[in-house]
């Protein structure tokens, strides 16, 4: 969908989405925006992968192409409409979401690494938020993102690592998409609901009817299955 966002695939049931805008420090432009916001639509990976390239992960906004003719409706249209719409995307992914954060993560890039489920830095990477250095006002949800993960720090997945970054998390990853589909998407949809709480009996029902449809998965019955022989299940994702 685009150069500057590179997707492969290096695990079984893992896709790998690179931010390759090393002349812009891994800066969102509407192009990157786009294709994460296409591929988060359109990707069936298990587990999906979030990474910058070189010493970035992203310095957030590329605010640096602002037109000052149009300045007003040039930054609200890549603040407001593509960053939104690619971070709507993200969190709708059907499966888990990690962020290989293998350098620094600003503003907006770090919002992005947030929204992934499980977050992996590495030791060097440094975090900044510099809306009050440019006169932003935040928007709430993305706010609410930075309040929930600075006040539940016990549950949040955010590792230091002294070894690169990049084994650490492939090996998470492929452990992660080894798994059962439908488990990884009904736990994710789960912890979503849980995250926004309070239930109202209408979830509260649906997530009950979601766990009891489990138990007449095959899948359900293949793993209980491959436990008993202590082989690898071979899951159908029904």
């Amino acid at each position: 969908m685009s150069d500057k966002l590179q997707l492969d695939e290096p695990a079984d049931g893992v896709a790998r989405l690179t931010i390759a805008n090393p002349e812009r420090r891994g800066a969102l432009d509407h192009e990157i925006l786009d294709a994460l916001a296409g591929y988060a639509r359109t990707l069936e990976a298990r587990c999906l992968v979030i990474r910058g390239s070189g010493e970035m992960f992203s310095a957030g906004y590329d605010i640096g192409n602002l037109e000052e003719q149009e300045f007003e409706e040039s930054a609200e249209r890549l603040v407001a409409h593509p960053f939104q719409d690619a971070i709507e995307a993200l969190e709708a992914y059907r499966y888990p979401v990690v962020a290989e954060i293998n350098g620094h993560a600003i503003g907006g890039g770090l919002e992005l690494a947030l929204t992934c489920d499980i977050r992996l830095a590495a030791r060097e990477a440094k975090f900044g938020m510099p809306p009050a250095r440019l006169g932003l006002i935040y928007s709430h949800t993305g706010l609410a993102k930075f309040i929930d993960a600075c006040g539940a720090a016990n549950t949040a997945e955010l590792f230091f690592l002294g070894e690169a970054v990049e084994a650490r998390v492939m090996t998470l990853a492929a452990a992660i998409a080894a798994n059962a589909p439908l488990s990884l998407e009904g736990n994710k949809r789960v912890i979503r609901a849980l995250r926004a709480r309070p239930l109202s009996p209408q979830v509260e029902r649906e997530l009950i009817e979601l766990r009891e449809s489990c138990f007449a998965s095959e899948d359900f019955r293949e793993g209980v299955r491959a436990f008993a022989e202590k082989r690898k299940p071979v899951w159908r994702g029904r």
